[in-house]
C-alpha cells in the first residue's frame, strides 16, 4: 500500500470520528400581548400597579421606553405586529372589523413553514375574519389552546387559564422542537366589575398619584383607573406562571419573551386616538442566552413593525425566501447583542403613526383618517377632515371610546353644563388640521403648539418627514387616494352601513357590546 493510499484512508479515519459541528438551537419565542394597556407596570414607576413578572423581565433583560404601535386599535395593530407593516401599506387590514387580505402573509406562518410549532392562547388578531386558505380557516398564529378555564379575579374577567393552556401547548413539543407561542391576554379590555381593584386587592384611589388632566380627578375615575390596574395585574400573574413553567422545564434561557400591548388604555382621549396615551405602550423583553447586560434601560423608538424582522432573523429565515411583502421594520438584534443603555441605534429616533376606519362609528362607513408622527420630544398630527367627529358621531353614542364609568363621568358633567372641556378633550371636533405637541413636558397632549411661531420650524420638519416616509411606503393618502379605505367592507353583516341601519332603528346600541345606551346623544349637537 503507497503512502498516498495510507494518508487518505488516515483522513477517512479522521473524517469518522469527529463530530459535525452543532448548529446553535434556534430560539423559541413567547409573545405576551396584553389587549389595551398603556405603560402602567411598576417598572415604569407607576405605584398603583404592581406586576412582578413584568418587572421581572425588565431586571433580567430589557426595559424600553419609547415603544409605539403604529395604529391604536385592536385588529390593526395586531396585523402590524403579524406583517410588520404599517396600516396604510396592509390595503383592507388598515381598519378594524376585516377580513384579512390573503395576500399578507405572517410571520407566524412563515415560522411554521421553518420547522417551528406555533400556537395561542386567548385573543389573537382580530376582529374580524381570518379568510381560508386551502379550504381551511386561515391560521395567522397558531392552533388555540383555550380549552382549560379557570375562575378569573373578578367578574367580566376571562375565564380562560392562558398559563394552564401554554402548559398543554409545551407538552405538545417534541424534543429540540422551536416554537412559537402566543400569549393573547383579553384584559384589561372593556368591561370591568366597579370597585374590583378595592374588593379583590385592597387598592385605594389615594395610592393614584395624578389623573390625566383631560378626566374629572373624582372618585368615579379613579376606582375605574383601579379596576384597570387589578385587570393588568391579573395578566401578569399569568405571566409569572408561564415563567416559571419554562423554568421547571430548562427552557427559559432559550425563549424570547416579550410583553406589550396592543395599544393604550381603554378611556376616553386614548385607545383608538393617536395621542401619547394611545399609541404609547409597554414592552420588556428576556432572552437570557441571547441578551447581553441585562437589566438596561433603552430609550430607541421601537415599532410593532419591528417585531417581526426580529423574530425572523433570529430564527435563521432569510425574508427574501420568507415569502412576506418586505418590511420597513429593524431587527432589535442590534439591541440584544449590544451592552448599551439609553439610545442604541441612531436611526431608530422617530416612528410614524395613523389611523383609518375603526368601529361603525360614522354615516357611510367613514372612518377618521390621521396620519403622525412620534420623536422623543415631539408628536406631530395632521388630521386629514375636521368635519367628521373624532370619536364617532354623537347620535350613536361616540362608538369609538368604549363604555366605561370615565366616558359616563365626563357626558353627565357635559349635560349638565358642569363642565365642557373634558367633553372637548375626548369628543369634541378638531379645531385645527394640525396637532403638535411636546411630550417631553406635555405627555397628555393638552397643549396645541401647532400655532405657536416658535415650533413652525420643528412642525415643518417633522412634516415633511413623515411625508417623505409615507410616500416611500406608497401610503394611498400621499397620493390623494385615501378615500380607497372608506371603502373597504366589514367582516360581518352587521358592520355594513351600520350608521344608517341604527338611524332607521334596525340596530339598537346594545347590539355593539360595547357602549352604554346612554352614551347617545338624544338631541343633535
Amino acid at each position: 500500500m503507497n503512502n498516498s493510499i495510507i494518508f487518505l484512508l488516515f483522513l477517512n479515519f479522521l473524517g469518522c470520528n469527529v463530530a459535525p459541528k452543532q448548529e446553535a438551537a434556534r430560539p423559541n419565542i413567547l409573545f405576551c400581548i396584553m389587549d389595551d394597556a398603556s405603560p402602567h407596570m411598576s417598572a415604569y414607576g407607576c405605584n398603583w400597579s404592581n406586576t412582578p413578572a413584568f418587572d421581572r423581565l425588565a431586571e433580567h433583560g430589557i426595559l424600553f421606553t419609547n415603544a409605539y404601535t403604529p395604529n391604536a386599535k385592536c385588529a390593526p395593530s395586531r396585523a402590524n405586529v403579524l406583517t410588520g407593516r404599517n396600516s396604510w401599506q396592509l390595503e383592507e387590514a388598515a381598519n378594524h372589523v376585516i377580513n384579512f387580505p390573503a395576500k399578507f402573509k405572517t410571520f407566524p406562518e412563515v415560522l411554521r413553514e421553518n420547522g417551528y410549532l406555533t400556537g395561542k392562547t386567548g385573543k389573537g388578531w382580530g376582529p374580524g375574519n381570518p379568510g381560508k386558505l386551502d379550504g381551511k380557516t386561515r391560521l395567522l398564529i397558531g392552533e388555540s389552546y383555550n380549552r382549560i378555564k379557570t375562575q378569573a379575579w373578578a367578574n367580566k374577567m376571562s375565564n380562560e387559564d392562558y398559563a394552564s393552556n401554554f402548559d398543554v401547548f409545551l407538552d405538545d413539543v417534541r424534543e429540540g422542537e422551536p416554537w412559537f407561542f402566543w400569549f393573547g391576554a383579553r384584559e384589561p379590555h372593556r368591561e370591568y366589575e366597579y370597585g374590583s381593584g378595592n374588593r379583590v386587592a385592597g387598592k385605594n384611589i389615594a395610592d393614584i398619584d395624578s389623573v390625566p388632566a383631560f378626566w374629572p380627578d373624582n372618585e368615579v375615575v379613579r376606582n375605574d383607573m383601579l379596576d384597570y390596574a387589578l385587570e393588568i395585574e391579573y395578566v401578569d400573574s399569568h405571566l409569572d406562571r408561564m415563567i416559571n413553567s419554562l423554568e421547571k422545564r430548562g427552557l427559559l434561557d432559550n425563549t424570547i419573551i416579550v410583553v406589550t400591548s396592543d395599544h393604550g388604555m381603554p378611556f376616553p382621549r386614548c385607545k383608538a386616538q393617536e395621542y401619547e396615551y394611545s399609541n404609547h405602550v409597554p414592552l420588556a423583553i428576556m432572552w437570557p442566552k441571547g441578551i447581553k447586560n441585562p437589566g438596561r434601560i433603552v430609550n430607541d423608538m421601537v415599532s410593532f413593525i419591528d417585531f417581526a424582522p426580529t423574530f425572523l432573523e433570529l430564527a435563521g429565515v432569510k425574508n427574501k425566501e420568507s415569502g412576506m411583502r418586505s418590511s420597513p421594520g429593524i431587527s432589535l438584534s442590534d439591541v440584544f447583542y449590544t451592552e448599551k443603555e439609553g439610545q442604541v441605534n441612531p436611526d431608530r429616533d422617530v416612528i410614524v403613526i395613523g389611523k383609518e376606519r375603526h368601529d361603525y362609528s360614522r354615516p357611510k362607513n367613514q372612518g377618521y383618517p390621521i396620519r403622525g408622527i412620534v420623536s422623543k420630544d415631539y408628536l406631530y398630527l395632521y388630521n386629514y377632515d375636521i368635519s367628521l367627529w373624532p370619536a364617532g358621531n354623537p347620535e350613536i353614542g361616540y362608538l369609538d371610546i368604549d363604555g366605561s364609568p370615565t366616558k359616563s363621568e365626563i357626558l353627565r358633567l357635559f349635560r349638565s353644563g358642569e363642565e365642557d372641556n373634558y367633553w372637548e378633550w375626548s369628543m369634541g371636533k378638531r379645531q385645527e388640521n394640525e396637532e403638535l405637541y411636546q411630550i417631553t413636558k406635555d405627555k397628555e397632549c393638552m397643549f396645541n403648539l401647532a400655532s405657536d411661531s416658535a415650533f413652525i420650524a420643528i412642525m415643518d420638519s417633522l412634516k415633511a418627514r413623515m411625508e417623505k416616509i409615507l410616500r416611500e411606503q406608497e401610503d394611498p393618502r400621499m397620493f390623494g387616494k385615501g378615500d380607497v379605505f372608506n371603502t373597504y367592507g366589514y367582516s360581518n353583516d352587521q358592520g355594513w352601513n351600520y350608521y344608517e341601519r341604527f338611524m332607521e332603528g334596525e340596530f339598537t346600541i346594545e347590539n355593539t357590546g360595547w357602549v352604554n345606551p346612554g352614551d347617545c346623544e338624544l338631541k343633535p349637537l
